[in-house]
């Protein structure tokens, strides 16, 4: 699955049912971070649960450098806020940014909204660490 470079929030989110139409939820973190604004509008990606449940770290697809290296989307010591979406083999906390890249988060539960510092960058992967929980 290809992600959009021009992804501002990723969340999960359920669909109501409200009198003649079907509503989803924006999370307040995601106008509170500033990735979104109230009365504002934008275009919306549902993807199927089933696409996230894989706890295999698939290779993103990325941008390449002019070597021809792939170039991940992420740098060390860079800041975010990650939605954990899995657990990895090893217990981990999954979360995936721009074009599905994957970032590792030791001691996060599914379903979490974390601030992470990327520690540890490589071509298919990297780790962050929580600097804060439950944004």
């Amino acid at each position: 699955m290809e992600i959009s470079d021009k992804l501002l929030c990723l969340f999960s989110a359920e669909i109501t049912e409200e009198d003649d139409r079907y509503v989803v939820e924006v999370p307040k973190r995601e106008i509170d971070t500033g990735s979104v604004e109230a009365g504002d509008t934008y275009r919306v990606a549902l993807i199927s649960r089933n696409a996230s449940e894989s706890t295999e770290i698939d290779e993103p697809t990325t941008t390449s450098r002019p070597s021809g290296e792939p170039q991940p989307p992420v740098e060390a010591g860079e800041l975010r806020y990650v939605e954990i979406e899995d657990i990895g083999k090893q217990g981990d906390g999954i979360a995936r940014v721009e074009r599905g890249y994957v970032i590792i988060v030791p001691g996060a539960d599914v379903g979490e909204r974390v601030k992470i510092e990327v520690s540890e960058v490589k071509s298919n992967f990297a780790v962050g660490e929580i600097i804060e929980e439950d944004l």
